[in-house]
């Protein structure tokens, strides 16, 4: 018995391309999941996952950037430590920090969105810092969306107390991410690869 597969072309260079940087961003945000401190005024921790996410969309794009955050968000559920302080599993999608996790495929789309429009990729140089800090504002009020109404289920508190914990206490710390994506993403090191 013999397969003819000379005309077949079963995935092509592009999507697997996409797909490859896609896992590079979901390995990167993995990666800045470690770099986790307390917070003074909140029990939810600071990490960098959120610069991840913001990098994924600006780099990547609505569609392959709200991959990439999927596919980090299974890569966690299924028991990659990947997670804020190298946590895993259904427990922390289910817990009182899940929220959060479960708005980064979204947000990352939608910064993605934000920052491209409809019509196609276009280099992150080449985006408005105005437009920039407006797709990552975005995506951070629907990540702390997600934050604050897990953490409000999960805790069994009010979306106001919610809010204050899960969402208001990290604003200093989301400017920081905002200006450090808009640095990366201007610079020439970076975006020469």
């Amino acid at each position: 018995m013999s397969v003819e597969t000379d005309g077949v072309e079963l995935v092509g260079d592009e999507t697997v391309e996409n797909i490859a940087r896609a896992a590079v961003f979901a390995a990167l945000t993995g990666a800045m999941a470690y770099v986790s401190f307390p917070n003074p005024v909140s029990p939810v921790p600071v990490t960098m996952q959120v610069l991840g996410v913001f990098l994924a969309g600006l780099y990547l794009g609505p569609v392959w950037g709200g991959a990439s955050m999927s596919l980090y968000v299974a890569a966690g559920a299924v028991g990659a430590p990947i997670y804020a302080g190298g946590g895993a599993g259904l427990g922390s999608l289910l817990g009182p920090f899940g929220g959060y996790l479960w708005a980064y495929p979204v947000a990352a789309a939608l910064t993605g969105l934000v920052a491209h429009g409809t019509s196609g990729l276009v280099d992150p140089r080449q985006v408005g810092v105005p437009r920039l800090v407006a797709a990552m504002v975005a995506g951070t009020v629907l990540i702390y969306a997600g934050g604050t109404v897990g953490y409000a289920v999960v805790e069994n508190v009010g979306l106001v107390k919610a809010f204050g914990l899960a969402a208001a206490a990290f604003i200093p710390a989301e400017a920081f991410k905002i200006a450090a994506a808009i640095g990366i993403t201007r610079s020439d090191q970076l975006n020469a690869a």
